[in-house]
């Protein structure tokens, strides 16, 4: 490609697909068998055998904890639950119809103002802050949800893991078999959504983080990022569809009039795993134990004929956010919360990200391939015609 303006000489890529920008120890992407590996360890090890909170240590940490750094660590989370009272009092004067992920969006850049290691842009305190938000997001999330909703005030126990406190605040669900379902398979589903690479919200946080910024400042850019419909939010419009196609007799035929009039099926492709999405087959086994543990396996049987056809008919697969929505289906998870819910995990990636860019920053200052006019030549305002 010829140097055009003063633009170096490049391989121009489109929404810089491929393109290498950065070097990350969080995560790699692997096409085979395990799909990712954080830190080494392939996903579907840690889905089966780890807990979130586990996962979220490895990811801040840099290693698996031991019991007694793993009960630590799960110790300093329930010590941060308590909102800062100006977060509260935001919290009880957002609009009613406000969204949550911009209620989240603001409320984590008002958590940034409160910190107690605000000032402070050090490694460690960087990690303090990280926990801190781990533990604040979903207190936050849950908190607005209901009080928005009329719902009474509920907080997390300390009788609970990560996976059930968050069950629990956003769907009352707590105690009996059936809810220890959910919660082991939702945090299963926080494990899948932890990391992933340079995608569009943990890119936004790196370029933030590289100009120095605050950790909350940089996760508040990726937040807004999340927000964007092609990015966060499939999964809500996954169960949208579901819910909209009803019942098995339909799908078929629901999936075929929507290729043939190019209506777009949500949940399928993948802009990286172009065989499948290890992470989508892992989902799926959780989201088939829990429909038959619940006794309802019509979302599922629904999703599974969408899934068949599509391969049929177009040569995609699912990825990971189709199957994760027949389990927040069955949970009883509000649709507006799936994707704040997506935050409630991968915070422990953001924070890993913004931690790895400030440790080894050069800003990320990328060139653009200019396609205006040619040079011109300035007229002066009382000659132009």
């Amino acid at each position: 490609m010829s140097d055009t303006g003063g633009n170096p000489k490049t391989d121009y890529s489109p929404g810089l697909e491929g393109v290498l920008a950065g070097e990350s120890a969080l995560c790699q992407v692997d096409e085979g068998a395990s799909g990712l590996r954080y830190r080494g360890y392939a996903i579907g090890d840690l889905a089966e055998q780890a807990s979130f909170e586990e996962v979220a240590y490895l990811l801040l940490l840099g290693r698996l904890p031991t019991r007694k750094e793993l009960d630590d660590f799960s110790a300093q989370l329930r010590a941060q639950w308590v909102l800062p009272g100006p977060v509260e009092a935001f919290i009880g004067v957002v609009p009613p119809d406000a969204h949550p992920m911009d209620i989240l969006r603001t409320g984590v850049s008002l958590l940034g103002m409160t910190d107690p290691d605000a000032a402070d842009g050090s490694h460690e305190a960087n990690v303090r802050k990280s926990i801190r938000l781990l533990a604040q997001i979903p207190v936050l999330i849950a908190s607005a949800y209901r009080l928005g909703h009329a719902k009474r005030q509920v907080q997390p126990s300390a009788d609970l893991n990560f996976s059930e406190n968050l069950l629990y605040m956003l769907t009352d669900r707590q105690g009996d078999k059936t809810a220890r379902a959910m919660a082991r398979v939702l945090d299963v589903s926080l494990i899948l959504y932890a990391e992933h690479e340079f995608n569009a919200s943990t890119f936004a946080a790196r370029v933030a983080a590289s100009t120095l910024t605050d950790l909350h400042a940089a996760i508040t850019a990726a937040i807004g990022t999340l927000k964007g419909p092609l990015h966060g939010g499939a999964n809500e419009a996954v169960a949208a569809m579901l819910l909209e196609i009803k019942s098995r007799d339909r799908a078929e035929r629901w999936v075929r009039e929507a290729l043939a009039s190019k209506r777009r099926v949500m949940g399928f492709g993948h802009r990286v795993l172009k065989q499948g999405d290890p992470r989508s087959a892992i989902i799926q086994r959780q989201a088939e134990i829990l429909s038959r543990t619940c006794g309802d396996t019509r979302w599922y049987e629904i999703a599974t004929i969408l899934d068949r056809t599509m391969q049929q008919e177009k040569g995609l697969y699912p990825n990971l956010d189709f199957y994760t929505a027949v389990a927040y289906l069955l949970m009883g998870i509000p649709r507006d919360l799936y994707t704040p819910a997506f935050v409630c995990s991968r915070i422990a990636g953001w924070g890993a990200h913004v931690i790895e860019q400030q440790d080894h920053n050069r800003l990320i200052r990328p060139r653009a391939l200019y396609t205006g006019p040619p040079p011109q030549t300035y007229v002066p305002l009382a000659q132009r015609t």
